[in-house]
């Protein structure tokens, strides 16, 4: 059994530390002091190795490294991100891949110095280990040694969950326990960003509450970061890595992640892992996922790969000559984005969102950077003026996207006046550019929409016809939000009847066959969700026959039609039923995955009957 010896301290007001030494005789051993002329300084050394921890950074010499928790989204080598045990960064002094070779090599070299701000910048940002050991083993030459930390450790620390859990005791067993040496010491330093630790504790509380940041929340986490001087770069991924560990989160990207990275090992993506990936995006905004976990991978995995079987299209070329063009004033050129230029922009904006083209956006980052350049260089305003039209209805598009999306595809969904006061306006600008745009880019596509529900389907109708009554004059937004609130409240209430009837029929085995035993279960149910405070009055009968003939369906489709499908790779028959027994899409793979899971079955199976690839 191993002891050891702790010393806890600040390097400064922003780095917090603790130097831990560890091994059967840690009590014997005297391992730190500070110099009187620089109390500063602290320092740390052990046979052969010496350890500093300054006020600005941190000074090495001897073997070891560091190792630390990678946060998501960062660079990492493909080889690490394909292996799903593998969860941390590793670092070894002194050694360097060599390309020729195809290895690692290692120096004699290992002595150096890093500072807190590269630290925290090319590690983890919260928190990152550094640590030596000596022992019988470790007095050969230095590359000897790295090279023998690297194949002994190297497995353990790249994989261990102790190190994202900040488990010190757990880590230092491990190590010890694969050295296996009762000589062996270890040193361990861990340095902890005691600001960028606050704002991360502080992000997480607020999003794991409900997953979403209102404005007002938003604002105390800039006011936090900037009274911490914590830059936008460490902000983002620090919020990035907090949404990706979100449990609700995780599966969903984790797959999206395994099949980027299948692709990119290919080096194209097929209409296969393309319909998947859509599938996901489409999860994503059902559970609130936020879409730059997507972007993220998207842009480390998926730039450059080639998308086999898709056509390719003139939106992004047509996009550049445009924003190229507002440049050309330069050249007493008149190039104002007129109606036709925002219009042709707009259904580009559209269709790189449904082809998640992240050019699209790089391009209007590129021409925002251009922009900002030309005007601080002297370039007339007319190009900044141009360039705040396009973005005026790009806002206008995302906020209008996102309300539309969300009454679609998510359930309690708060709506509000002040929402569809904002839908109205947004509808009389875009209806202003050209007549019914509002209804082509927001409301056509979306009907069509394979994965729209039938409460999805009413929300949007409810809110196309209502917006339009509205312009008459003939219904006011008070009576629009009483339409839309009420088809929220049938859903919640039909999805509600829905799981208890289900579990009265599990556990209580109720029946439901005749109408007899309908009524019954109906006042039982009632009964039950009076109780639990769950409704005030009666259970409204067009909902209970709903819940009831859903439940009919999905016993047909479980027990009769699913097996037959499988069996045949029918991917017609699955269709069909979709098609006509007005479930929702959602709901049935949800079934379907519950069913292939229960029985042991190949999920891959389950992806290519669901895109006809048989």
């Amino acid at each position: 059994m191993f002891r050891d010896i702790r010393l806890h301290g600040y390097a400064n007001d922003q780095i917090e530390f603790y130097a831990i030494t560890a091994g059967s005789e840690a009590y014997n051993r005297y391992f730190f002091n500070t110099d009187p002329t620089d109390p500063g300084e602290i320092r740390f050394f052990s046979p052969g190795n010496e350890f500093i921890i300054g006020k600005n950074g941190i000074s090495h010499r001897g073997n070891g490294g560091s190792f630390c928790e990678y946060m998501f989204g960062v660079d990492q080598p493909i080889a690490d991100l394909a292996k799903e045990d593998v969860s941390n960064r590793l670092i070894i002094y002194g050694t360097h891949y060599d390309n020729r070779s195809g290895t690692l090599r290692f120096s004699e070299r290992t002595e150096g110095y890093v500072s807190y701000d590269k630290i925290f910048f090319d590690g983890n940002a919260i928190f990152n280990y550094f640590f030596a050991l000596t022992g019988v083993d470790f007095s050969a030459p230095m590359p000897e040694q790295q090279e023998r930390i690297l194949r002994v450790l190297g497995k353990a620390l790249k994989r261990s969950g102790a190190v994202g859990e900040e488990q010190d005791n757990l880590i230092i067993r491990e190590i010890l326990d694969i050295i296996d040496d009762p000589n062996a010491h270890l040193f361990l330093f861990k340095l902890i960003n005691v600001r960028h630790r606050e704002y991360s504790e502080a992000f997480k509380a607020l999003y794991f509450n409900n997953k979403k940041i209102t404005d007002s929340e938003f604002q105390s986490l800039a006011v936090l970061a900037e009274r911490y001087g914590i830059d936008r770069y460490q902000q983002e991924r620090i919020r990035i890595d907090v949404m990706y560990k979100h449990p609700d989160n995780r599966r969903i990207v984790d797959e999206y992640k395994n099949i980027l990275i299948a692709c990119n090992r290919k080096g194209e993506i097929n209409k296969l892992e393309n319909a998947r990936l859509t599938r996901l995006k489409t999860l994503s905004v059902r559970n609130k996922i936020p879409g730059a976990l997507f972007y993220t991978l998207d842009e480390m995995l998926k730039k450059d790969k080639k998308l086999v079987d898709l056509e390719e299209s003139n939106y992004i070329s047509e996009t550049r000559t445009i924003l190229e063009g507002m440049f050309l004033s330069e050249r007493q050129i008149e190039s104002t984005i007129d109606a036709e230029d925002m219009l042709k922009l707009l259904y580009a904006k559209k269709q790189a969102a449904e082809n998640r083209d992240h050019a699209f956006e790089e391009m209007l980052l590129d021409a925002s950077k251009a922009c900002d350049e030309k005007i601080r260089d002297g370039a007339d305003i007319s190009i900044l003026e141009g360039y705040s039209y396009i973005i005026t209805y790009f806002d206008r598009y995302d906020a209008t996207s996102s309300a539309i999306n969300q009454l679609a595809f998510m359930e309690n969904v708060r709506i509000s006046e002040e929402m569809i006061r904002s839908l109205l306006g947004n509808k009389h600008a875009f209806d202003m550019l050209a007549p019914d745009l509002f209804t082509k880019l927001f409301l056509s596509g979306i009907f069509e929409d394979k994965y729209l529900g039938i409460y999805g389907r009413k929300k949007v109708s409810h809110l196309a016809a209502g917006l339009k009554l509205i312009e008459e004059n003939r219904l006011t937004t008070t009576g629009l939000l009483d339409q839309l609130v009420n088809i929220d409240s049938d859903e919640r209430l039909h999805l509600t009847l829905l799981a208890h009837i289900k579990d009265r029929i599990r556990n209580f085995y109720s029946k439901y066959a005749t109408k007899g035993d309908q009524d019954a279960l109906k006042k039982e149910l009632a009964e039950e969700l009076k109780n639990k405070r769950l409704i005030d009055g009666e259970i409204p009968d067009h909902l209970f026959r709903e819940a009831i003939l859903t439940i009919k369906k999905e016993a047909v489709y479980i027990h009769n039609l699913l097996p037959q499908i499988i069996l045949e790779k029918n991917w017609a028959l699955r269709e069909d039923f979709l098609e006509n027994s007005g479930l929702d899409r959602f709901y049935v793979e949800e079934l379907e995955r519950e069913f292939f899971e229960l029985n042991g079955l190949d999920l891959e199976e389950l992806y290519q009957i669901r895109k006809g690839f048989n």
